[in-house]
């Protein structure tokens, strides 16, 4: 990776920031931000954003931001990108996987100094051993701050249709193959054609949900192999030498043969797929609390489905008795880091400056909710509420206002509080009460498997994470035979290119870092 700036472009910077001044006379810094969006489909903030205004006069820093794309993959590959042509922004959002990676080659800033400069952010932020975190060379390179909440997906299903249809929740495998086959070919939506499927995913494949990834986890939950790992003490290793893996891998191919999933699961983006649940496409599916239930978010299908209804479900139970959403964990944490390159250019006291003001009360309300009277208020206990606006069209939770809510992620850190005002109740067109704190809960008292520590499981190599996915696609697909002679010759293969090494290095990572569960 090419990540040093040369001597004379460095020069050149200085001279262009040296000679531009602030309304106070202060030097304005130039800051390039690449963030996490906090609403994928609602694109940025608008050129003449008035956050921007107020950091250039109270901060004097230009801030110029930009997301990076929502797939993780898609993510990584433009950071690492950026990093090869010397190119890396001054504050941008990074996985744990390529953060390594960039710290070796040199490309990052250590932060050690950054904490000292913004207590408000270190005191909410950034506790003791998150500041010890991704060490190299006695250093820190990496802001690492409260993430997604815990256990906030689940099984959520079209109650509307199982009315129309006649049918129950389904609790067991074979009811959820029923009710599936149900959605696909009874016509659940009563339009006369042949256009819904009973299951609805797409592969969101991470470290620690390798295979399908987690919207195929409560399928998986049900043999007792959802994630990459068994952390149990007994049962350590990889899932895929499981018996029961074949099992559940078999499952999915039926559901495939069966024509009862969205054949667009292989191609679908996160987007797609949600455009996919909102257009009425598929009856059960693994969402997120906030995606499906926030306003804005399920507006599109509250508009087309007037009268359509979603509720959350347990996940499906196997023929041992077992169910699962999926795995948790207790350290997901989202990530900053700051080029070598903002460092060289004198930004460190500048970017301290921003996040400092963004944990401030002005900046987390205006970044979390917008303006106070116009966008929300607060109730007589401090709460925010959007009751009593004089234009509710302007409300924080109205879709057309969520381009403005796209760096909450650098704000907020998950408190019970924050909670409850991130998540408002709100009523649909049919005049349900929606509630995507209530919808949380829901999710979160569900069946889950603790897998704590596993973000930090080692990776595969690129050759055996390659025979991996692409091997249990072409069983499921059927391109491959899913019989269990082509199975063990395949999982011989597998074992062959280093996935028995693999497994040996997580089994030592999970158990010098004490993360076995009894």
């Amino acid at each position: 990776m090419k990540c040093k700036i040369s001597a004379v472009f460095a020069a050149l910077f200085l001279a262009v920031i040296l000679t531009s001044c602030g309304s106070k006379g202060k030097n304005i810094v130039p800051v390039e931000l690449w963030y996490g969006a906090t609403f994928s489909e609602a694109g940025e903030p608008p050129a003449d954003w008035e956050v921007f205004n107020i950091i250039r006069r109270k901060l004097n820093i230009e801030l110029k931001i930009s997301a990076v794309p929502a797939s993780s993959a898609e993510a990584e590959k433009k950071i690492t990108a950026a990093a090869e042509a010397g190119r890396l922004p001054d504050i941008f959002v990074v996985g744990g996987t390529v953060l390594p990676k960039l710290m070796k080659k040199e490309c990052l800033s250590y932060v050690d100094d950054m904490y000292e400069l913004m207590p408000t952010r270190t005191s909410q932020m950034y506790d003791v051993k998150e500041r010890k975190s991704y060490g190299y060379k006695g250093k820190h390179y990496a802001l690492s701050q409260p993430g997604s909440v815990v256990k906030n997906e689940g099984i959520l299903i079209r109650k509307d249709w199982l009315d129309k249809l006649g049918l129950e929740i389904p609790v067991t495998l074979d009811d959820y193959m029923n009710v599936m086959k149900a959605f696909t070919y009874n016509d659940p939506d009563g339009n006369g054609k042949n256009d819904t499927y009973g299951y609805g995913a797409y592969l969101e494949i991470k470290k620690n949900s390798e295979g399908l990834g987690v919207k195929f986890d409560p399928i998986f939950g049900a043999f007792g192999v959802e994630g990459t790992f068994d952390f149990n003490k007994d049962t350590a290793g990889l899932n895929i030498y499981k018996d029961s893996y074949f099992d559940a891998v078999n499952f999915v191919r039926q559901m495939v043969s069966e024509k009862v999933i969205d054949p667009n699961w292989v191609v679908y983006k996160k987007d797609d797929f949600r455009n996919a649940w909102k257009s009425g496409r598929f009856g059960i599916m693994r969402e997120q609390n906030a995606a499906f239930a926030l306003e804005n978010n399920y507006a599109p299908f509250d508009e087309r489905f007037p009268d359509g209804e979603w509720i959350v479900i347990e996940p499906p139970t196997g023929p041992s008795g077992v169910k699962s959403v999926g795995i948790y964990t207790d350290q997901g944490h989202r990530i900053y880091a700051i080029s070598k390159n903002a460092r060289e250019k004198g930004k460190i006291e500048a970017i301290a400056r921003l996040l400092e003001w963004m944990s401030s009360d002005e900046g987390y309300y205006l970044l979390g909710f917008g303006e106070e009277g116009v966008n929300y208020r607060r109730d007589e206990n401090g709460k925010i509420t959007t009751e009593g606006l004089a234009d509710p069209s302007k409300a924080y939770t109205q879709k057309s206002f969520a381009r403005y809510l796209q760096l909450r992620n650098l704000i907020f850190y998950n408190s019970e509080v924050e909670l409850e005002s991130r998540y408002p109740t709100w009523v649909s067109r049919n005049g349900k009460k929606m509630s995507a704190y209530a919808v949380l809960k829901d999710m979160q008292s569900q069946d889950w498997t603790p897998a704590l520590g596993s973000e930090g499981l080692p990776a595969p190599s690129a050759e055996v994470k390659k025979y991996y996915e692409q091997g249990v696609m072409d069983f499921v697909t059927g391109k491959r035979a899913l019989i269990e002679e082509n199975w063990q010759q395949w999982l011989n293969g597998f074992t062959r290119i280093g996935g028995i090494d693999w497994e040996r290095k997580c089994k030592n990572y999970v158990e010098s870092n004490n993360l076995l569960t009894e």
